[in-house]
């Protein structure tokens, strides 16, 4: 692993935070309606939509049920990883439109590799399973791919390329640090829909043991799990 000091690994790990990454999302839908068409920005909102979708089942039905992988230590796809490997090489690839080619599809790697990052910051700092992490930069790196793949020879009209990027460069510093309660959300929905009172806690659920987190508030947890801190869903 690099040997970076803690607070770069935050740092890191804050670009794929859903206070960041979701507002991004938005802004590239209202920069495809405005530049491409309507059924662009559909098909990116739909293909994000399943992706945040596919994140949520898993970590409900582990934080519902305890329904996971033990052997690989897999409790549901990491959110940060999915949604950086997704939104950023979207970000490039809209803000890259009318260079070359090879130029833009550089971009969309070089937005890859920062899902990366991000997914590497969350195994580090001990946020996710490696299991989880790479799960999440799977499928959020098959949703920017697809649609950058299907959308590629589009012909954008009506915006600028240097607006787009500083507008989206704006959002990325004004909302770096903006942090929202997705996990805690999750838990919720995931405790009203299985009936349950409390959460599945990974540290119990590796070991074999069907028992719930002691009774506690979730606000008084980290993310839903109880001290000692262990891993989170995120």
């Amino acid at each position: 692993m690099p040997d970076l000091p803690i607070h770069l690994w935050y740092s890191i790990t804050n670009l794929g935070g859903a206070g960041l990454t979701l507002p991004l999302a938005l802004a590239i839908a209202l920069w495809l309606v405005a530049g491409y068409s309507w059924r662009m920005a559909a098909s990116w909102v739909f293909l994000l939509g399943v992706a945040i979708g596919l994140v949520t089942l898993t970590k409900i039905a582990f934080l519902g049920w305890g329904v996971g992988v033990r052997e690989v230590d897999f409790t549901g796809i990491s959110g940060h990883a999915m949604l950086s490997t997704a939104v950023y090489p979207v970000a490039f690839f809209l803000m890259l439109q009318g260079v070359p080619s090879v130029v833009r599809a550089a971009g969309v790697v070089m937005g890859v590799g920062v899902g990366l990052a991000v997914a590497l910051s969350r195994v580090v700092l001990d946020a996710h399973s490696p299991s989880e992490a790479v799960t999440g930069c799977i499928v959020g790196a098959l949703t920017a791919l697809v649609f950058a793949r299907y959308w590629w020879h589009a012909k954008a009209q009506r915006i600028s390329a240097a607006v787009v990027a500083l507008s989206l460069a704006a959002l990325t510093v004004a909302l770096h640090n903006v942090h929202v309660p997705t996990h805690r959300w999750v838990t919720n929905i995931a405790l009203t829909v299985s009936g349950h009172d409390r959460p599945y806690v990974r540290a119990k659920w590796k070991a074999g043991r069907t028992n719930r987190a002691p009774d506690a508030p979730i606000s008084q947890t980290r993310n839903g799990l109880t001290p000692p801190p262990q891993r989170h869903a995120a």
